[in-house]
């Protein structure tokens, strides 16, 4: 499943100038102008796609709504808020069936895959909110649940036939469906089958082997699943924190940068991130480290077009990027060790 893009709303602020257009558009009284032409094109009010100009010519005035607020997962590790409107989104896919509500999400998980045509190495990566159609490389989603709209109806897309067939294939009737979506979780970490299958996966949708220790597979899969989920609750490294005297107490971050050989992080002036171990960076997704999303998510940027500044420091919580970066380095290293420890997809 393709993932809804950037919206409409990040990028305009707010809807009063969509509905101010949508309001001169009744009242032009040339029928012969095109919505291309009358339209304002101003980046750092509004960003235009088809369908919103679609629903201006429809004349639909969108009014804001609170409940719409959600979290989103904008890259690995990242996240940010999100409007979640079916006017104001370009192309929400199949998301509104997948997580219709925040209660959805403390139930529901999603694996995210690089999708066909990606030109960087295959990668995955579990959520239980709403990913950026960014977040990997062409990204495609399955998710364990789908729902209707108003989050009833809830239903297993791990179908019967596949259930039967893993407790077949292992003689086991205790498998259950969450232990088939972690087991193929773990699967598509295993560097043989990556390495393995490597142009297919950049041509098709991945297609998952039995491996002979199912259970192995399904327990490494579930635990990955916990803590890339739930990375903000794992343990913080214990990095070496190294300050400048010379500077006043600041955890404010402007742009983080690596030492060359990589085991330390400049985080600002006051504030160096020591003993870094190398190990971290086995973890990649894509052509970047976790720690690296990190780097690069994490500073102070002025989009050109909009003029919008990503500010990611958190007044209510300034350590959190520093809380967040030794976090991190957990989840890189226990990564690694789960899928170093994988056992062989062979007999």
């Amino acid at each position: 499943m393709s993932i809804p893009s950037a919206t409409s709303v990040t990028q305009a602020g707010n809807n009063a100038t969509y509905n101010e257009q949508v309001r001169k558009w009744q009242g032009c009284q040339d029928k012969s102008v095109k919505v291309d032409d009358f339209v304002i094109y101003d980046d750092t009010k509004i960003s235009w796609s088809g369908d919103l100009k679609d629903h201006l010519k429809r004349g639909i005035v969108v009014e804001y709504d609170q409940n719409n607020i959600r979290q989103s997962l904008y890259r690995p590790f990242t996240k940010s808020c999100l409007y979640f409107d079916a006017h104001l989104n370009n192309r929400r896919y199949q998301f509104p069936y997948i997580f219709p509500t925040p209660d959805t999400e403390k139930e529901n998980r999603v694996i995210c895959l690089s999708g066909v045509g990606s030109s960087k190495p295959f990668h995955s990566l579990m959520t239980s909110q709403i990913p950026c159609l960014d977040i990997l490389e062409k990204t495609q989603c399955f998710p364990f649940y789908s729902y209707n709209e108003d989050g009833t109806n809830r239903q297993e897309n791990i179908t019967k036939w596949s259930l039967d067939t893993f407790r077949q294939k292992y003689q086991d009737e205790a498998i259950a469906k969450w232990d088939i979506f972690y087991y193929i979780y773990a699967v598509l970490h295993h560097p043989t089958y990556r390495e393995k299958y490597a142009d297919n996966l950049k041509r098709e949708l991945p297609r998952i082997p039995y491996a002979p220790d199912f259970q192995r597979f399904a327990n490494a899969g579930k635990r990955l699943a916990e803590i890339h989920i739930n990375y903000e609750q794992q343990p913080e490294y214990p990095l070496k924190f190294i300050e400048n005297e010379e500077v006043p107490l600041n955890w404010r971050v402007e742009k983080m940068k690596l030492s060359k050989d990589k085991t330390q992080l400049i985080y600002n002036d006051f504030l160096t991130l020591a003993n870094i171990p190398p190990k971290v960076f086995e973890y990649r997704l894509g052509n970047r480290s976790a720690l690296d999303w990190i780097i690069d998510r994490y500073q102070v940027k002025v989009d050109k077009r909009s003029d919008i500044e990503n500010d990611p420091n958190r007044l209510n919580d300034e350590q959190y990027i520093v809380r967040l970066i030794r976090q991190v380095i957990t989840v890189s290293l226990e990564t690694v060790n789960i899928v170093n420890n994988l056992p062989s997809l062979k007999e």
